[in-house]
């Protein structure tokens, strides 16, 4: 018997205690440092429970509980939603101040009745049998002007044939006009960016010719939840902005968006995806980040009333009192994931789209893919990366981003490392603070 390949053991935030959790198994444990101490000794081999919750185990036996998981893992995949992002245009009425499609090359005209189309019939196609919904994405896809409008009347007629959900990413900007049009299709939501409440928003997300968008959005968003569509709210977070989260935090939680069932929100990292920021030094790294919001949140507890940050897999063990299944893949690119754009260009991703090279294909004027390109990115996977094969961190990390892994180390076969430890360590601390304090007062 030896200790499990799987076991993540760290010291929780702001605490003398540590945890231990195993996602093969799916076990988890606040545990103490003499229980750390004994592990670090090999003498927690015959710790009770060890054996039991999976900590401590028969090599072989775990290998084929991997193999069976990974399996399963796959087979569930299969039969997955896709999402499936479509690109009516890079262009944008917006200048905002780390935009990673501003150097994109786009005509500004409506997409044509033939590409939308060709981009149906390709999902008619290759996606037959499974469950999916559409995404229309940009550049900005709700831009004013009756060529956009008919585009949109075309996309949401095609989509109701076919009885799909069409979800939205939009700056939101002319969401408010838009409505009308969207009252016609299946929405499944739209998601908006706010990066602070006025002046702060509109520092860093202005028109192009430098007016503010902050007023107009929060109607965009008042009139879409007012017509019942689900809003997915996300604020891009860097050190610029940080602070904002607090404020914007009570400006949703005043305006009741928060006390809806149809709102949600997301925070966004603002990093390097294709070439250098603007001012690089406000960039956090994904720890930094997490660090600074678990320290915001101490600070004033009403932040999670508007979001509740995963913090890795804590907040779902707290949320479900168990933990995830393992993740064996976080890359959905190829896999419950696709991007095309107006030009008849298949792409991988959301991250991809749009990025000259990263082509795996046309959908029109003919069906053309690049079979091999595409297959890399399937198999993309903890098993496929090398530097994930004997990481005790996969099943929690999954090996990361593909399309950063390729940007910043050359290959998507390279990991794109997630903090799991540390991100865990705050979240228990943050999700955890009582169940904490209670184990401190008996241990004195």
């Amino acid at each position: 018997m030896e200790f499990s390949a799987h076991n993540i053991i760290s010291r929780i935030t702001e605490s003398d205690q540590y945890y231990i959790i195993n996602l093969l198994s799916g076990e988890a444990d606040i545990i103490s440092q003499d229980i750390v101490d004994s592990i670090k000794s090999g003498k927690a081999l015959s710790e009770p429970g060890m054996i039991e919750k999976g900590y401590v185990v028969d090599p072989a036996a775990e290998a084929a509980l991997f193999r069976q998981r990974y399996l399963d893992f796959i087979d569930n995949r299969e039969t997955d939603e896709v999402q499936l992002f479509f690109v009516p245009g890079y262009q944008c009425n917006f200048n905002c101040s780390y935009c990673y499609q501003d150097d994109y090359q786009n005509i500004a005209r409506p997409v044509s009745e033939e590409v939308v189309d060709g981009f149906f019939n390709y999902v008619d196609l290759q996606f037959k049998d499974r469950k999916k919904y559409l995404t229309l994405f940009g550049g900005e896809p709700l831009l004013p002007g009756e060529g956009y409008r008919e585009f949109f009347e075309q996309f949401i007629e095609r989509a109701n044939e076919r009885n799909l959900d069409i979800a939205i990413v939009t700056n939101a900007y002319n969401l408010e006009e838009y409505i009308p049009i969207l009252e016609k299709a299946r929405i499944r939501e739209i998601q908006v960016t706010l990066d602070g409440v006025g002046e702060a928003h509109d520092r860093r997300r202005p028109l192009r010719n430098g007016t503010a968008t902050f007023g107009k959005i929060v109607s965009g968003i008042d009139a879409a939840l007012k017509a019942d569509f689900p809003v997915n709210l996300r604020m891009v977070l860097d050190k610029e902005n940080v602070n904002e989260l607090q404020t914007l935090a009570h400006f949703a939680i005043d305006r009741q968006w928060t006390a809806s069932p149809l709102f949600k929100t997301q925070l966004g990292r603002n990093y390097e995806l294709h070439h250098c920021q603007r001012d690089a030094d406000r960039l956090y790294t994904r720890i930094g980040l997490y660090e600074d919001i678990y320290g915001l949140i101490k600070k004033d507890p009403a932040i999670l009333e508007f979001h509740r940050p995963s913090f890795s897999i804590s907040r779902f063990l707290f949320d479900e009192g168990e933990l995830p299944d393992p993740l064996f893949d976080s890359c959905p690119g190829t896999k419950t994931e696709w991007a095309f754009d107006y030009s008849g260009k298949i792409y991988s991703c959301t991250a991809t789209v749009g990025k000259e090279g990263e082509e795996l294909g046309t959908f029109y004027p003919h069906i053309n893919l690049l079979e091999d390109v595409i297959a890399e990115w399937e198999s993309r996977d903890v098993l496929a990366i090398p530097e994930c094969r004997s990481c005790n961190l996969r099943l929690a990390c999954g090996g990361g981003c593909g399309s950063v892994a390729r940007n910043q180390k050359g290959s998507i076969l390279k990991p794109d490392c997630r903090p799991v430890q540390e991100l865990v360590s705050l979240g228990l601390a943050n999700y955890f603070r009582e169940e904490l304090a209670d184990n401190q007062k008996d241990k004195n």
